[in-house]
């Protein structure tokens, strides 16, 4: 059973029936017990990051949110929810992030000395393309360099590790569009407006068996070990 985190979002309903579509059978929920039965979950999100975190929060969805990706329960992150597992949302001030996946998430910053730069407007919103940077990650089985995807954001990550960018889009420069950190997955784009690309990807998370997935935390191993140890 997938999870559809419910905080308050919007187009929570057109995820639902892209997800169905695809074979998912899911519960849509704000209880942190149903999260902890589930076997994947889902964090959609359209909004402002502020809003989106405080929904989390009001409902005491963040921290168990949190705690489950990082006992290795497979999370897919949309738009906003993509933006949520970073560590920081600049959007109306700074926001903390649930920090699954080291970055920031900043607003388009385009060269003012550039005169097609300044020709772009803010929000990035239409169909861009994907340039696959680990085409071989089973979130992009299926999917080919240069597809199509539906964009709608004036926010983006500004990534640490270059390892954890499985595509790019470029819109007046290069921004991560689909991430991955272990267990933890996430797409800019909207892949219910998306036509079969984004299918795909729903439907890729959806069957992916995620067997023996585990959320890459380097610094709390060493801390852990060292405290078995006595040091």
């Amino acid at each position: 059973m997938i999870a559809v985190i419910d905080y308050g979002a919007g187009n929570l309903r057109n995820v639902c029936k892209a997800l169905e579509h695809v074979g998912a059978r899911l519960t849509l929920t704000d209880d942190p017990r149903v999260l902890e039965r589930a076997d994947k979950l889902v964090l959609p999100g359209v909004g402002a990051f502020a809003d989106c975190q405080q929904g989390l929060k009001a409902r005491g969805l963040f921290e168990p949110l949190r705690a489950l990706a990082m006992s290795g329960k497979p999370l897919l992150g949309i738009c906003v929810g993509l933006q949520l597992l970073f560590e920081v949302g600049e959007e109306m001030g700074e926001w903390e992030g649930l920090g699954l996946i080291p970055g920031r998430v900043v607003r388009f910053r385009f060269s003012q000395a550039s005169h097609e730069h300044a020709q772009l407007k803010i929000p990035h919103i239409g169909w861009n393309q994907l340039w696959l940077k680990q085409p071989n990650h089973p979130l992009l089985a299926g999917v080919r360099d240069g597809d199509y995807a539906y964009f709608v954001h004036s926010y983006h990550p500004q990534i640490a590790d270059p390892a954890h960018v499985l595509a790019v889009t470029d819109y007046g420069y290069e921004f991560p569009s689909v991430v991955a950190r272990g267990n933890v997955w996430g797409i800019q784009f909207h892949p219910e407006k998306s036509q079969d690309v984004g299918l795909r990807m729903l439907r890729n998370f959806v069957t992916w068996p995620a067997e023996g997935a585990t959320f890459e935390d380097s610094k709390a191993r060493v801390e852990h070990v060292h405290n078995l140890s006595g040091d």
